[in-house]
């Protein structure tokens, strides 16, 4: 299956393309906006400052937007969630596609043990920014085509240092200060703030997950 990979600069992406193959993409490398059109699914992925973002500007947009609006399935993976969200606190004056409200802010280095504030009487913690390592995903109550097969607490990797509000489409989030979109899903877009490439068995499974979505549309 035919998937566009969407290359604006923004990163190493043969980690991303050889876990795609592994789970049956063709990968077809997208430069230019029009590459992505006869794609059966779309995937955006990306590491470093938001402001890379803007790369992908209005013929991107207006290119990604038409895929959506056919029902193409879309996978925004790190900076890609983020650009998904209408833009970010690291570029203020760079734009994402707006396609979920709300904000990217950065993470926090002192929170509390738990993620709870200090008035419940745990110490503060000082905490590494970037956020790098294995985290835990805590499911929310939505159902999610995304996370099928991937239990609640599953680890994966994370490294960034900003980070997506947890929002209506949030169907999983991870706490690091503060609690943040681990994983985002509404309609046939969805997105991840960690790398399933790096994510060992619950990586494969989610992109496994996203290749079956892409097969069954018609």
């Amino acid at each position: 299956m035919k998937v566009a990979l969407v290359d604006y600069g923004a990163g190493n992406l043969t980690s991303v393309i050889k876990a795609l193959e592994a789970v049956g993409a063709e990968i077809d490398l997208a430069s230019v906006p029009e590459a992505i059109a006869p794609a059966r699914a779309i995937v955006i992925p990306g590491v470093g400052h938001f402001a890379a973002t803007a790369s992908l500007g209005s013929t991107w947009m207006e290119a990604v937007r038409h895929a959506i609006n056919r029902g193409v399935p879309l996978l925004g993976i790190c900076l890609g969630l983020q650009w998904l969200f209408e833009g970010s606190e690291e570029s203020p004056e760079t734009a994402g596609l707006g396609f979920i409200r709300g904000r990217c802010f950065r993470l926090q280095e002192t929170g509390s043990r738990s993620g709870d504030s200090a008035s419940s009487g745990r110490l503060d913690t000082r905490l590494k920014v970037p956020h790098v390592g294995w985290n835990s995903l805590e499911r929310t109550d939505r159902n999610s085509r995304l996370l099928e097969g991937i239990p609640d607490g599953a680890s994966a990797y994370f490294t960034h240092s900003y980070a997506a509000p947890c929002v209506a489409e949030t169907v999983a989030k991870t706490i690091h200060a503060a609690p943040f979109s681990a994983a985002v899903e509404r309609d046939c877009v969805f997105g991840v703030q960690f790398h399933p490439e790096k994510s060992g068995r619950t990586g494969l499974q989610m992109l496994t997950n996203f290749m079956r979505v892409a097969a069954e549309r018609p």
